[in-house]
């Protein structure tokens, strides 16, 4: 059975927290969570909640074990772009997006 958890608006952006997913892809929930806890990178935080909040969907709400789950597809997909500007020389100003990203991770019990 395959359970999904998502993080929406999430401030990293997409091709940032995609690094991090690929390392975790196809990995047992236990070993994902374990790389996503030493790995140096800001988006490994938001993508360790989201496994872990997939992981408790699949125990508490369909009654799966947690041992036996592993990742089945994770994906970061672009959100809303914030859009500021910072003022440059001659009265000028240049653009700055900040952009957001939707991390979705679905667990599953069978291979």
């Amino acid at each position: 059975m395959d359970v999904k958890a998502t993080a929406k608006t999430v401030r990293y952006t997409p091709r940032k927290v995609r690094l991090v997913l690929d390392t975790i892809r196809g990995k047992s929930v236990s070993e994902a969570l374990a790389i996503l806890q030493f790995t140096p990178n800001h988006a490994a935080r938001a993508v360790y909640k989201v496994v872990k909040s997939a992981a408790a969907n699949a125990t508490h709400n369909n009654g799966l074990d947690e041992a036996s789950l592993y990742v089945k597809t994770c994906y970061a997909d672009e959100g809303i772009t914030l859009k500021r500007f910072m003022p440059r020389a001659k009265g000028s100003a240049s653009q700055i997006l900040k952009r957001t990203s939707h991390i979705t991770v679905v667990v599953s019990d069978e291979r």
